[in-house]
């Protein structure tokens, strides 16, 4: 599993304030896929987005996420707004 931290604190349509994170894991076929995550940092609220990414190694997830760009970030939180269905306690994406 991957988790990485970004530097990046977004703030939602109502104000509240999120913290965002790439998480990642190895699927059965091998790949690795990731996805981004927006934890609020007053509420317990955890927005996540759909798969963004299928890389063929851990090392490669981790490239990918370590060249996101505040433009990129910003476009996946409001993917994640808008997929209220993925919110808090929810399993990660579903691999396909």
């Amino acid at each position: 599993m991957l988790v990485l931290p970004l530097m990046a604190q977004l703030e939602a349509h109502d104000g509240s304030r999120f913290a965002a994170a790439v998480h990642g894991r190895e699927r059965e076929d091998g790949l690795w896929e990731g996805w981004l995550e927006f934890s609020s940092t007053g509420k317990h609220v955890v927005l996540r987005t759909e798969r963004e990414t299928t890389q063929s190694t851990y090392d490669g997830l981790a490239y990918w996420a370590s060249g996101l760009e505040p433009a990129y970030v910003e476009g996946a939180f409001e993917r994640a707004q808008a997929n209220v269905s993925q919110v808090a306690d929810a399993a990660p994406p579903e691999s396909g």
